[in-house]
């Protein structure tokens, strides 16, 4: 009888500690299940900018610089409607695609790709025919371009208004600044001009196209090192025109072309000499 009731108990104590066993088991699971899983964090590096030297030595892409667009203004900054409307076919015909400062710049710095054939159609000093006839014009052939405006102008006789430069950019153009009188960099004496030049109408502007601001074309495309070196504190890039590059600050020191009137054929010839396309 005795050895009857030590094997039950046995048996019995054996299943309770199966039981047991089973039951950490699945409390083990569960709570491995219901612990939040923390995931470590990926680091991405930067990609690496070029340096200036690098910079200096890709390709210059065409930039055109247009200013007047009318008829019966003779002048070398001035070209006609029809002029204008040549020089997009043919560049359209010719299989040219125009690009924004934003993929020039990632183009220089970080050496990404363009589409074959880039240009880029820049317009100064915020002549109302940019709105009205340019503008218009490109989009034709599906072109986008990028406008400089001189913020003394805003809503001045023969100037644009300040909603047309508004739906430039919302058309998909690029708005630019080019200073707010047309006063050269090299006269910037002290923090006064810069504010009165740049800081001030910058931040205008870009109130008036709810976008950032990020492109400076210098008034008479001349700078100086002084001058280059505080408008990359404002800038991702800035345009001159005919002079030398700085060699230290590259992007502050971009190349465009004065287009005049001439012919389409012309055009084509003389951006191919002057930015030495292939």
């Amino acid at each position: 009888m005795n050895k009857k009731i030590i094997l039950i108990c046995t048996i019995c104590c054996g299943l309770a500690i199966s039981g047991c066993n089973k039951a950490s088991k699945n409390d083990a699971k569960a709570e491995v299940a219901n612990t939040p899983v923390v995931k470590q964090d990926t680091v991405i590096a930067a990609p690496t900018m070029n340096t200036p030297e690098q910079i200096l030595a890709k390709p210059e892409v065409p930039i055109l610089c247009y200013h007047r667009i009318t008829e019966g203004h003779e002048g070398t900054y001035t070209v006609t409607p029809a002029t204008f409307a040549a020089h997009m076919k043919i560049l359209a015909d010719s299989g040219y695609h125009s690009i924004s400062p934003d993929q020039l710049y990632d183009y220089l710095v970080y050496n990404k790709n363009l589409p074959e054939k880039p240009f880029m159609i820049t317009f100064d000093d915020s002549r109302v025919e940019h709105s009205e006839i340019a503008a218009p014009t490109m989009e034709k052939y599906g072109f986008r371009g990028v406008f400089f405006i001189m913020t003394i102008t805003y809503n001045k006789k023969n100037y644009m208004t300040t909603d047309q430069i508004a739906q430039l950019a919302k058309n998909g153009h690029t708005v630019g600044m080019h200073s707010w009188d047309h006063t050269m960099v090299t006269k910037y004496k002290d923090s006064i001009d810069w504010q009165k030049e740049v800081v001030a109408p910058k931040a205008k502007l870009e109130t008036i196209i709810g976008k950032p601001v990020e492109y400076w074309a210098y008034p008479n495309g001349v700078y100086n090192h002084e001058g280059a070196e505080e408008l990359s504190k404002y800038f991702k890039i800035s345009f001159i025109l005919s002079s030398k590059r700085d060699s230290i600050q590259p992007l502050q020191t971009v190349h465009r072309m004065i287009t005049t009137e001439c012919s389409p054929e012309k055009l084509l010839k003389t951006m191919n000499q002057t930015f030495k396309m292939k």
